[in-house]
This record gives structure tokens, sequence and C-alpha cells, in this order.
């Protein structure tokens, strides 16, 4: 791929495909054509709200057309994307847009309170706001129908002058000399992840880093669907680097048609399948349980399936095995972070690769298995901590300079990232999970930080330690459960408190399920809560009952 920019490389795939789907929500297809058209009103419009190159947009929105279009046109612009999940509260909105120094924001009506919130609090550089509705590109009879029957959703918004609906700016005319060539090294994006630290971390991603990597990800599955004739379903949150992977990769890169849901609907997607032929599904293992335990799966036809692929999280074999004797066809399942662009490893869809593994090694990648302590290389068949690299890579987290030099290590003269992850590889280069580090908990595909939830807990005047595990669970990965130590004075502090008080300001995913209390917590010599104790005494507990 010789384009410099994510949006040349789209204009050169628009080129190929023209009228050609490139994406279908709601059952509404949208050409290569049109969302070249689209994006470039929107690019203008954005410029004449002061958008330059270099500047941040938060995209604050579910799945939809305008996602899509909203990103596309910072691509035209040179802006900088900021995704993030529309279910963050005001209290993680507000640290992402203090964060990235973002000037716009681009925000669903129904979440509109709390864009409006983190402006007034000052708290932000945030000037302007774009709002939509989910259903503000369907045609004008599927939006009477769906708010006719009540299945839109809608908020209240306050219209004012720095409030601006995106259907207008929809009506821009295209101007052709706002295009950016972005210089090398050009951030495209940031991508928040959870980590090690109270709030999310944002990695930079380059064009050069998104079009190798994606593209490299994507011809995986090229021996099995030529990738210009793809039809995927598309089962991840387009903030994700998975959903985009599946999503905005595609579209950008390859020429393939993509379905987008606002949000995952299991009739919708056996639906879809049956009725596009898709040909590639993606989704997290919860996804691909809870298919296998719906009650009406066996009313569709899912035959046209050829590629079904998963990551986020370990896929369980018992969920693979029961696919493969249902369906018969494999889910391949793949390694990776945001931090690398998404795949380290991929399970290859040739030869005979073993069920229990994560893939080989991504021919742009470049690992080494070490001591999690000491960082000397592993003998193979040892089990160790996985580091990665390659030539084209993020290098440091935003605003974060602590973080960036523990998580982003130089060795013999090459930069690696630390994952934290603990793997081994066999003789033949296939590489298997073995455990994760203990302060991310994968709950239904996310990355949740420990160290998050154990803050806020502590920011309560009633407790005094905490630490945060996750317990293993078949259907979502794991479930989310807090230990905690209160002050010897604490009155009346319940289970149910603690979990109000993280409500108001935890994302719904990060709130404990399970809350503990204990007189104290097991310390390392350094005074070192170790989570990993408390996970063996949880695990240890499932095994007896």
């Amino acid at each position: 791929m010789k384009s410099k920019s994510v949006y040349n490389a789209f204009l050169e795939t628009a080129a190929k495909k023209g009228h050609k789907a490139a994406l279908i929500c709601l059952g509404e297809k949208y050409s290569y054509t049109e969302l070249k058209k689209e994006s470039e009103c929107v690019a203008t419009a954005l410029h004449a709200l002061g958008i330059r190159p270099g500047d941040k947009v938060i995209i604050y929105i579910p799945n939809c057309p305008q996602w899509v279009v909203m990103w596309l046109a910072l691509q035209y612009l040179g802006a900088v994307a900021v995704p993030v999940s529309p279910i963050y509260t005001a209290h993680d909105l507000a640290y992402i847009a203090g964060d990235s120094g973002a000037k716009m924001i681009l925000c669903a009506d129904t979440n509109f309170g709390y864009v409006k919130q983190v402006k007034e609090s000052g708290e932000s550089q945030l000037e302007k706001i774009i709002y939509t509705n989910v259903a503000d590109m369907l045609p004008p009879w599927k939006r009477w129908i769906g708010f006719g029957f009540d299945r839109i959703p809608y908020g209240k918004v306050e219209e004012g002058s720095n409030v601006h609906r995106f259907t207008r700016l929809l009506k821009a005319q295209p101007n052709s000399l706002l295009k950016a060539d972005p210089p090398e090294n050009a951030i495209l994006e940031i991508l928040y992840t959870g980590g090690t630290t109270k709030f999310p971390k944002g990695v930079p991603i380059t064009h050069d880093v998104f079009i190798e990597s994606f593209i490299t990800q994507l011809q995986v599955s090229d021996p099995l669907i030529p990738l210009e004739e793809n039809i995927i379903a598309q089962g991840a949150p387009l903030f994700h680097v998975l959903g985009q992977l599946f999503g905005l990769g595609p579209i950008c890169l390859t020429g393939a048609t993509v379905i987008i849901m606002p949000r995952v609907n299991l009739d919708a997607i056996l639906l879809y399948i049956q009725r596009y032929q898709i040909k590639t599904l993606f989704g997290v293992p919860a996804l691909y349980r809870m298919i296998l335990d719906h009650d009406r799966v066996d009313f569709y036809d899912l035959s046209s399936l050829r590629y079904c692929f998963t990551g986020g999280d370990v896929l369980p074999m018992e969920v693979l095995k029961r696919w493969r004797d249902k369906f018969g066809i494999r889910i391949y399942q793949g390694y990776g972070a945001t931090e690398t662009c998404g795949g380290v490893t991929m399970v290859p869809v040739t030869g005979d690769p073993p069920e229990d593994t994560i893939g080989t090694i991504m021919p742009t990648k470049m690992t080494l298995i070490v001591n999690p302590e000491s960082l000397e290389e592993l003998p193979p068949g040892e089990s160790g901590e996985l580091l990665a690299s390659s030539s084209l890579m993020t290098t440091f987290y935003w605003n974060k300079e602590d973080e960036t030099r523990e998580c982003f290590i130089k060795r013999d003269g090459r930069l690696w990232y630390r994952t934290g992850d603990i793997v081994r590889m066999d003789d033949k280069g296939y590489m298997y999970f073995v455990d994760r580090t203990a302060d991310i908990i994968k709950h239904k595909g996310y990355r949740v930080s420990a160290s998050e939830i154990e803050a806020t807990l502590k920011d309560h005047s009633a407790v005094i330690a905490a630490c945060v595990v996750g317990v293993p669970d078949k259907r979502v990965g794991e479930r989310i459960k807090a230990f905690v130590v209160l002050r010897e004075d604490a009155e009346g502090v319940t289970g149910h408190e603690l979990t109000r008080w993280c409500k108001e300001r935890l994302t719904s995913y990060k709130i404990p399920e399970y809350i503990e209390f204990r007189d104290m917590l097991p310390k390392s010599k350094v005074g070192k809560y170790l989570r990993r104790e408390l996970r063996d005494q949880e695990r240890k507990r499932e095994d007896v009952f």
C-alpha cells in the first residue's frame, strides 16, 4: 500500500469501487461514492467551524454511518479523531477531553447532557458541539416508523451558537482545496485504552501504522475470501481497535462491504448473515457463546460464513468446539492490543493449527518472550512476558511519560512494547496464551483497569484499601470483584453503597459485581497489593464448587 495517508487510501478504494456498497446499517446501503461525497461535505463544514490539521475532535456516538463519515472527514482535513465509548459518563468524558485537548465533539442527542456538563465545567478545551440522532442518515420513512413505534432513542438538545446538528454539515458544498497531505508520522487518531493507571491512556495511531498493520491482518483471510469480495458483519464498536480493523480497515483499504449496528442484537446479526450472505463474522468470544445459546439460532441460514474471527479475550475451547460441530467451520482467534494496532499473532487459515493456539506471529511484528522481572529472553517452550515490536509502531502514550517509560522499552537498539501478558511458543511457532497481567481485567471484551476501579473505591471516605481482580466466567470472560478494607470507625458502609458510589463515577462495564470486605489484604515485601494471590484464591474457590 503506497498511500501516504488513510484518506488517500480511501480515495483509491472509492475510485475503484464507486457505487458498490461500502457500508450497510439498519438495512440502508451507503456506497463508496456516497461516503466520499458526504465525508467531504462534512469536512468542508468542519473547516468553516474552525477545525484545522492536527486539531482533536472527539467522536462520542454509537456505530452508525455518521461515525464513519465524521472519521473520514477528519482524515480529509488532517485532523485527529478521538473515538470514545458512547456509554462513557461525564467523568470519563471530562478526563479524555482534557487529556486529548479536543476542541470539538460529535455526540448523540442521547448523551448531550454529559457533553454539556463537561463543557460547562471548564475542565476541557471543548468549544463546539456537533450532535446527531442515530437515525439521522436513514431515509425519512424509516425515521417516521422508528420514532412512531418508539424504536429509536432520542434525547433533548439545547440549541446555541456553538451547538450544531450533524445533518446541517452534510449540506455544505465540498471544497477540494481543503484536503490535507499529512506529514510523515502524522497522527490520525488517539485511541484510549484501559491500563495500569487510574485513568485511560491515549494511544496515538499514525497513518503508516494504521495502513500497514490493518492490511496485513486483513490479508490473513484472503485464502478463504478475496479481500474486495468480502462482506463483513462487524460485531464490535468502532472506537475499539478491533472494531476498526473489521470496520474502517476494509472500507479504506480493501473495498469490502461492512455491516455495522448501533448495538449488538443477536437476531439482527443472524438475519443480516442470511440476508446479505455475509462471509466474515467478527465478535468477542462472548458473542459466539451468545449465538450458540440463542434459542432462535436454528431459524437462520448461516451457511454463507467462511471466516469467523474473535479477539479481545481468550476463546474458550468449549465454544470453539461447539461452533465447529454446529456450523462446520472454525473460529479463528488472534492476540493483540491497542498499542500494537491490533494483531501481534493470528491463527492462519491454512495448514492445521492447534485448536488452543492464539496464532503465529504476524509478518510485520517481532516478538520476544522474557522473564517478567529480569527481562532476560527465555528458551523456546517456556512461559514468559510477551514483548512486541515492529518497524512501524506506536512509541508512546499521550501525555503519559511515566507509563511510556514503563511500557515501551529499548532492548538491543530496538523499541519494544511490554504487553504484560504471559505466553509460550511451541517448536512450530504457534503461540499460546497462559495468563494476563493482574492489572487488566477482560470483561465482555472490554479492557478494564483494576487500578482505575481501586482508585475510585479508595476515594470513598470509609475505604482505606482496595484490590480488584477478575474472576473467571464462561459467559463474559471475567467478572469484576473488589476486596475492600474499611476504616475501623466506619459504620453502616455496605457493598450496595460502594456499588452506588462506583456507578456515579465509572462506566457501567467497570462496576464491580462482587464486593468482599476483609480486615487486611495480602502485600508483597515492598508493600504492593498482591492481586495474583487474590485471583488464585478465587480460582481455588471455583474449583471447590
